[in-house]
């Protein structure tokens, strides 16, 4: 393990550090900048970004081939000689790529909770995070400075939004945390958030999966997310990845989509209307055995129509 200079802080700016008290996150002096086997290193069991891009993890492989790792990894102690990765995952990946067997690190002793929130800030202010990582990054991060679960965070901030920032009484020092986080994350506001982002976890899976991969863009996946039936929507996300469709190529494929299944639905109306008017004026029901099969399928209509089968 060798000692090396270098000429950053790996937390780069006061806003990664403000988030904890002094007591619990000391300032990191870039002296203590080392050099480790990368080997020794492992990634934590909850990882806050899942999805890379392969094309700019290559660029990044190569440019760190050819100049180095200019900014350490943060990594802390977790048992005997083997680190945890805190902090630079994709630098992590691209020096495994091109083989290198030390990197450059900053090693802190910090607690589970400490390193998730690092991660998860170091993450949220990166600029190529697709929107769905982004939003269960930083409902993760609320949920883990407020101590609770994601899902009462998404229905904390749906009561604030409702209510208003003006109107929280007894949530002031709740209300508190959460404009700071969306402060230090520096993207939007939390009101922004919950009514603009919350509602993209809602999206059908398809098209979440979609979004998530990087295939699609948000734009884009919201204006698939109002196709309701399944098939149509698996059809029309396979198109838009396949032929890299545009967004105005996507509402015109919806709006004539809608109009074939609003013409399917009128003639399916009239020949209902049509074949009413022939029963009511068929021998039909003179004959017992008919007249039971009728009244079979009338209870089967009913039950479709009320939506009980």
């Amino acid at each position: 393990m060798s000692k090396r200079g270098l000429g950053t802080n790996p937390f780069k700016t006061n806003s990664v550090t403000s988030i904890f008290s002094p007591t619990e996150l000391p300032s990191v002096d870039v002296k203590d900048a080392t050099t480790i086997s990368l080997s020794s290193i492992q990634l934590p069991s909850q990882q806050p970004r899942r999805y890379f891009d392969l094309q700019k993890l290559q660029q990044l492989a190569e440019s760190i081939k050819a100049h180095g790792i200019l900014e350490p990894l943060l990594i802390r102690p977790i048992a005997g000689d083997r680190y945890e990765l805190v902090a630079g995952e994709r630098r992590y990946r691209a020096a495994k790529e091109i083989g290198l067997q030390e990197v450059p690190v900053v090693i802190r002793e910090l607690s589970d909770l400490q390193a998730v929130e690092i991660a998860l800030i170091e993450n949220l202010q990166r600029e190529d995070l697709n929107p769905v990582e982004e939003t269960e990054g930083i409902l993760t991060l609320l949920a883990a400075k407020l101590d609770m679960p994601t899902s009462e965070v998404s229905q904390l901030l749906h009561r604030l939004a409702k209510r208003g920032s003006d109107n929280v009484v007894g949530n002031e020092e709740t209300l508190e945390v959460v404009e700071s986080i969306f402060q230090i994350v520096g993207k939007m506001s939390w009101e922004s958030f919950a009514t603009h982002r919350l509602p993209l976890l809602n999206l059908p899976q398809p098209v979440l999966e979609a979004l998530q991969a990087g295939k699609i863009e948000y734009t884009k996946a919201r204006a698939l997310a109002r196709v309701k039936d399944p098939e149509v929507l698996s059809d029309l996300l396979e198109q838009t990845t396949a032929e890299q469709w545009s967004l105005n190529q996507i509402r015109a494929a919806i709006n004539e989509k809608t109009k074939s299944a609003k013409s399917e639905n009128t003639e399916l109306k009239q020949r209902f209307s049509q074949v009413s008017k022939t029963l009511k004026s068929s021998t039909v029901w003179e004959d017992p055995s008919k007249r039971l099969r009728l009244e079979q399928l009338l209870d089967e209509l009913q039950q479709l129509a009320q939506g009980k089968i």
